[in-house]
């Protein structure tokens, strides 16, 4: 029992002295964000949530009336779904696609200054197609993009727990 414990605890010490830690909560430079995105965009609604459910000190405002009221205003410029054909088999016909989506954003001051300028960000899978099982492969394309977009929602919040300074 005692050697046991002893080799767990020598696999956690090399861990603690290369200054490992648990992500944790972010912390974020700023109190209020207004989220500026296009009516139905589900990437700006997962962000919402997202950051509303990280922590309870930023404050997230939707309502466009009120975009100067917010310290900071998140850009959603653009977000693209893309389904490009990589492979074809000897007769032309699809055997693999990439799924992409890209999102460019900026987030600045009320007052026109930008705290992070005009940024895009690409998510990328790969998918093998078969024309009969079509239906399937739909529904596996839906979540891949689904997957991409929690990635990318995770990537801005690190970024913008990344801004220090207003």
């Amino acid at each position: 029992m005692r050697k046991r414990t002893l080799l767990s605890l020598m696999s956690v010490v090399p861990l603690a002295a290369c200054g490992f830690r648990l992500r944790g909560v972010p912390q974020f430079a700023f109190r209020s964000l207004f989220i500026q995105a296009a009516r139905g965009s589900m990437l700006a609604r997962e962000l919402e949530r997202t950051l509303s459910s990280s922590t309870g000190e930023l404050k997230v405002l939707r309502d466009p009336r009120s975009p100067d009221d917010a310290e900071v205003i998140f850009e959603l410029i653009s977000e693209r779904q893309e389904r490009v054909v990589v492979g074809l088999n000897a007769s032309g016909q699809v055997r693999e696609l990439q799924l992409r989506l890209r999102v460019r954003f900026k987030l600045r001051k009320p007052n026109g200054d930008d705290v992070i300028p005009d940024t895009e960000l690409l998510q990328q899978r790969d998918i093998s197609y078969n024309e009969t099982i079509a239906l399937s492969k739909e529904a596996e394309e839906l979540l891949l993009f689904r997957n991409m977009q929690t990635d990318l929602v995770q990537q801005l919040l690190r970024r913008l727990a990344a801004v220090k300074t207003l």
